[in-house]
C-alpha cells in the first residue's frame, strides 16, 4: 500500500491545495483564511474567490510555508495550516479567547497548527499523524521554539470544531497540554529542543 507523502506548501502547490480545498463546500469558501483576516475580510471573501485568493497573496508573501499537504499517489487528500503564531493574531486576540493568554513576546519563535482538513474519503485512515509531524518537522525547520495546537479535548464526541484535530493526535507526537480554557478544548504544546518526535 502506497504511503503518504507530506510536502510544504509554496506557490508551486497551489493546484493541489484548490483540488484538495474544493472538495467540501465550507473549504471552497475558507480557504483557512479565517484566522488571519479580519471578520469583514473573511466574510467578504466567502464567496467570489476572495479568501483564495488572500490565501494565495499571503503565501506568496510569508517568510515560512502556510502549511503542509499530504498527497497519496499525487492526489491531494490532506492539509495542516501552520506558522509563527503572529500569521494568526486574530486567532489570538480577536474571535478566539482560547489563545488570548499566552505570551506576546513568544508570537514570533512559536508556530500554531491552526487547521487540518482531510478529504472525506481519507479520513480514519491515518492521514493526521503525517501531517502533525509534518507540521512539526516545517516548525523546527523554519527555527521555531515551541509549536502549539488548540485541539478538541479528550472525550468530547461531537463537535463542530473537528478541524482543530483532536488532542490525542498531537499527545502521540509529544505534545504536552499546558491550558484547558474551556471544557472542550486543550492548548497542547511541543518543545522544539532538537530531540526527535516519538
Amino acid at each position: 500500500m502506497s504511503e503518504y507523502e507530506v510536502q510544504q506548501v509554496d506557490a508551486d502547490q497551489f493546484d493541489l491545495v484548490r483540488r484538495l480545498f474544493s472538495a467540501e463546500r465550507a473549504t471552497r469558501h475558507c480557504w483557512c483564511v479565517a484566522f488571519c483576516s479580519t471578520s469583514r475580510q473573511f466574510a467578504r471573501g466567502w464567496y467570489g474567490g476572495g479568501n483564495r485568493r488572500r490565501f494565495e497573496e499571503l503565501a506568496r508573501g510569508a517568510q515560512a510555508p502556510m502549511g503542509v499537504l499530504a498527497t497519496l499517489d499525487g492526489e491531494p487528500v490532506g492539509w495542516c495550516a501552520c506558522g509563527p503564531r503572529t500569521r494568526y493574531l486574530i486567532a489570538i486576540a480577536g474571535r478566539s479567547g482560547l489563545l488570548a493568554q499566552r505570551p506576546r513576546s513568544e508570537d514570533q519563535q512559536v508556530w500554531l497548527v491552526a487547521c487540518m482538513i482531510v478529504r472525506p474519503d481519507h479520513r480514519g485512515s491515518g492521514v493526521v499523524g503525517p501531517l502533525v509531524r509534518g507540521a512539526v518537522s516545517l516548525a523546527r525547520g523554519n527555527g521555531a521554539s515551541a509549536i502549539e495546537a488548540w485541539p478538541l479535548a479528550v472525550g468530547v464526541r461531537r463537535s463542530g470544531d473537528l478541524h482543530v484535530g483532536r488532542e490525542g493526535a498531537f499527545a502521540r507526537f509529544g505534545f504536552t497540554c499546558i491550558q484547558r480554557p474551556n471544557a472542550e478544548r486543550a492548548i497542547m504544546r511541543l518543545d522544539l529542543s532538537g530531540e526527535s518526535m516519538p
